[in-house]
């Protein structure tokens, strides 16, 4: 049987450490409706006019139906229920206090509630907003200005975030400006000209060629902040760092964006849209169809019948973001704001938390020379030699091979392996360290 011997606790030594390891999201994972999973498992109104919409959607890093594909992170938007995005559009409230919305907007309740789960989970108060620089609601330097009322969340999969996000490797590669729908009128600026030109066309599912713009947490080593939902550290822009426009919760893996500070929100914006309202019928537009409006759309001096939901001066902020499903407004975000190709999309570096528990089993001179394999003897109980006719004189010696760990009931809990057998012999003292990594 096996030689045993008890390690005591001044043998056993603890240590952590850490792995950090790079990833890079490229553009078309993030872009790409194949690597792009939307779970449409909202339903709202009913018959013809119902619409099915998720309240997020998933990026892989290849074909989400292939067994091999992996969940990068989640990407949703949220509103919050006290900025002006949701207060002038509301129509009241009921008598058990629920928001009422008008029939042309979509999902503001569910829009309201992601932005508080979000809020409950990152801050601890579902009622507290988020501030880009980091505040909380009560710090009297809180500014309106300052507040996010229109949030992009990017949760990342804890395969990819792991532990936790280090620290001012964060970098997101993500387009301003959606793509230009006319022709500019003279003696116009080019916010006048979006607000006011003939639309020749759809843009809300135009990839955008320029405009790009680097959001990353450089800096936050500097300012580390501690919240409910663990370090927080603020998201600037990199080409003006006082630039503040969001906020990244390490512990967590989620960025919060601001979405009035990461995109020209008042640019205009014309296209199909999810929507309850029926079909018109005889509408000559061809990019309406059935349960679809269209925001911001005329064809020439006609413009489609307002009582569709179309809206001639339509802005992504806030006219997309509470007339579009989720779907719409995520499709718009991840399939046109951060483009297609493959340069990098998102990038950052995570780190895994390794403790180790370490073993130092000592063997004497006089311990473990002798096998306990049975091939060891011959069947007079004498030591089979290397060499015939040494058997009165060789010395007893050994190759450890592998060492067990048990518990004080004597079972097997882990085994180390050598890279290669050790010879011991009542000449030299051994010790193998064991390492356990958890």
């Amino acid at each position: 049987m096996a030689t045993f011997k008890e390690i005591s606790a001044a043998d056993v030594k603890t240590s952590k450490s850490a792995l950090n390891q790079l990833v890079d999201m490229i553009q078309e994972d993030v872009s790409g409706s194949a690597t792009r999973r939307a779970y449409q498992v909202f339903v709202t109104g009913s018959g013809a006019t119902s619409v099915t919409a998720s309240l997020f959607q998933t990026v892989y890093d290849q074909d989400y139906t292939l067994q091999t594909a992996n969940p990068m992170f989640d990407m949703t938007v949220g509103l919050w229920y006290s900025g002006s995005t949701v207060q002038n559009i509301k129509t009241g409230e009921d008598a058990a206090g629920k928001l009422l919305f008008p029939s042309s907007s979509m999902q503001m309740r569910e829009k309201i509630d992601i932005y508080r789960q979000h809020a409950a989970k990152l801050l601890g108060d579902a009622d507290q907003a988020f501030y880009s620089p980091f505040q909380v609601s009560t710090d009297p330097t809180t500014t309106t200005s300052d507040r996010i009322n229109e949030a992009l969340f990017l949760n990342v999969k804890r395969l990819f975030a792991r532990d936790k996000i280090k620290r001012e490797t964060f970098a997101m590669r993500f387009y301003t400006t959606g793509v230009l729908d006319g022709a500019p009128a003279a003696n116009k600026s080019t916010e006048e000209t979006q607000l006011s030109h003939t639309v020749t066309g759809s843009n809300l599912f135009k990839t955008s060629p320029s405009g790009s713009a680097i959001f990353t947490d450089v800096g936050a080593a500097s300012s580390k902040r501690t919240t409910f939902g663990g370090e927080v550290g603020e998201i600037v822009d990199a080409s003006n760092t006082s630039r503040k426009v969001g906020l990244i919760f390490y512990d967590a893996g989620t960025a919060v964006l601001d979405l009035s500070k990461i995109m020209w929100g008042s640019q205009h914006v014309s296209g199909a849209i999810s929507s309850v309202v029926g079909n018109p019928g005889g509408a000559a537009y061809s990019i309406l169809a059935t349960n679809e409006t269209v925001i911001g759309a005329s064809q020439g001096s006609s413009t489609i019948n307002t009582s569709y939901g179309s809206n001639a001066s339509a802005r992504f902020i806030p006219d997309l973001l509470t007339s579009g499903s989720v779907d719409d407004i995520v499709d718009h975000v991840a399939a046109c704001r951060f483009s297609s190709g493959s340069n990098t999309a998102v990038t950052f570096q995570n780190i895994t938390n390794i403790n180790s528990t370490l073993l130092f089993c000592r063997a004497t001179a006089d311990e473990f020379n002798y096998s306990s394999n049975p091939t060891y003897v011959d069947s007079d109980g004498r030591i089979i030699v290397v060499d015939e006719g040494q058997e009165d004189t060789q010395r007893a010696f050994s190759f450890v091979t592998t060492v067990g760990m048990y518990d004080a009931n004597d079972n097997l809990l882990a085994v180390a392996k050598m890279s290669r057998p050790i010879e011991k012999n009542d000449e030299k003292d051994l010790t193998v360290r064991v390492r356990l990594d958890f």
